[in-house]
């Protein structure tokens, strides 16, 4: 179908409407559910609405297609296809900026919600990503419209994560660093679990195996002991009778040896260490509103002092990682804690970045508005020294069915929810790659919440 091209007005915005394309035809071998001439038919008649609206044809066809398709997929016969077709159409027919609110929430990841096996980058930013050092993970219709209507992407999801914000009370039951009343640069937690006491400062308990060890004055360990220790959590499964607990790392029971050994005993002190903290504080919002969405993740090495920060993440509402880092540690490094964080020796051995230097460009990144998300985020803001409200965090979005201390984990919500697979390269974590997988969880929450108030 070809027209002349034409100028369109729509709510005062001047779009020029193309029409030298070829409008996009329905293959034959899509699939037997729905006749192909039925399915073109209402392409067509989505295409004739999308026109309406879209800068480009280009972006029209584009619209139009992943609506059909979308159709398509939740249709399991033609009866059904039409009755969806029919409604989907009655809501695109009037556009006003109102609109494209419903129209992210029911669209805004339709590339996550698809069953088909996928990798990382084309899950993240479609077919072109792998070739690419980043694609956005909305498509460019979604994106334009929602700009022509003054509602950029950043605004209408940091609207919609606000209700998913923690109180107070949660920050504080989740042990998140809280300002001390008392003194300026010193955070507090709060709930801590109880711990044994160990009154001799030159005695610590290794973190990993449990084991007492001494250290010197500058936190070398005395004597040169191995420390063996199960690197998997303990998991809890039926068996005939009753209930077994087992490491996830070899199924050992509940006090076997460690299977795992290193060179030293380590400690974690990241919670008695609670000087040095930096809080975000408020600056003059934009006139939308928007504070701004960020995901981040650390990555953590153990040293002479403790766990201490070696890599920090940002990624923005557009899924761009915005700050990558390596960070020089302060203390000298006693195991690199590969196999989760993925951070090497080599990586390490030109970085001059320190922690103040990170926590200058959060503080110039961030406002105390600025929406955070992340996975067990208290981890990731006890290494940084960062002290902030407005968090979002989806191990407390998507709760352990056995309620606290429990916790799922990133890896288990990512296949349970979005059907994908992460942290599975041997080499360890990457942390661009969790920061991402919780942001596409929020936006994947916001959808399938928005279907329930329908």
């Amino acid at each position: 179908k070809e027209q002349h091209i034409s100028t369109i007005r729509i709510f005062g915005f001047s779009l020029f409407q193309s029409t030298s394309l070829r409008r996009p035809i329905i293959p034959s071998e899509f699939g037997p559910k729905v006749p192909t001439n039925v399915r073109q038919r209402y392409l067509d008649t989505f295409i004739d609405e999308c026109v309406k609206f879209c800068p480009s044809e280009d972006e029209a066809f584009q619209m139009a297609v992943d609506e059909e398709k979308l159709v398509y997929d939740r249709s399991s016969s033609k009866n059904i296809y039409l009755n969806v077709a029919v409604n989907t159409l009655k809501k695109r027919t009037i556009i006003q900026p109102h609109t494209f609110i419903y129209y992210l929430n029911v669209q805004i990841i339709a590339s996550v919600s698809k069953r088909r096996p996928q990798s990382h980058e084309e899950v993240l930013g479609g077919r072109l990503a792998a070739t690419t050092s980043f694609t956005s993970h909305l498509s460019s219709c979604v994106s334009t419209l929602l700009r022509c209507f003054c509602l950029p992407v950043g605004v209408v999801l940091y609207r919609k994560l606000k209700s998913y914000l923690m109180t107070e009370e949660q920050l504080q039951e989740h042990g998140y660093p809280r300002s001390d009343p008392e003194v300026s640069g010193r955070a507090i937690i709060h709930n801590l679990p109880e711990k044994k006491v160990v009154p001799d400062p030159f005695t610590k308990i290794c973190c990993r195996c449990g084991a007492e060890y001494r250290i010197s004055v500058n936190g070398s360990c005395v004597r040169k002991e191995e420390c063996c220790y199960h690197w998997g959590r303990l998991r809890r499964h039926k068996v005939a009778g009753g209930w077994e607990t087992n490491y996830s790392c070899c199924a050992s029971a509940v006090g076997a040896p460690g299977c795992q050994s290193a060179k030293q005993h380590v400690q974690d002190n990241r919670k008695e260490s609670l000087d040095g903290f930096v809080s975000t504080f408020s600056k003059p919002l934009p006139p939308d509103g928007n504070g701004g969405v960020f995901a981040l993740d650390c990555e953590m090495c153990y040293t002479k002092q403790g766990l201490e920060l070696t890599r920090v993440t940002v990624i923005n509402s557009e899924m761009k990682v915005i700050y990558d880092t390596f960070v020089k540690p302060e203390s000298k490094v006693v195991d690199y804690n590969t196999r989760f964080s993925g951070v090497t020796e080599e990586d390490l051995e030109s970085a001059t970045i320190t922690l103040r230097d990170v926590q200058a460009v959060l503080l110039s990144m961030f406002r105390a508005e600025s929406i955070l998300i992340g996975h067990s985020l208290e981890s990731d803001l006890l290494a940084l020294k960062l002290l902030h409200s407005s968090v979002v965090d989806t191990a407390i979005v998507f709760p352990h069915r056995l309620g606290l201390p429990y916790k799922r984990a990133l890896k288990n919500l990512m296949a349970d929810y979005l059907k994908r697979i992460i942290q599975d390269n041997v080499e360890g974590h990457d942390s661009s790659e969790d920061a991402s997988a919780c942001m596409e969880l929020m936006i994947w929450k916001i959808k399938e919440d928005a279907k329930v108030k329908r």
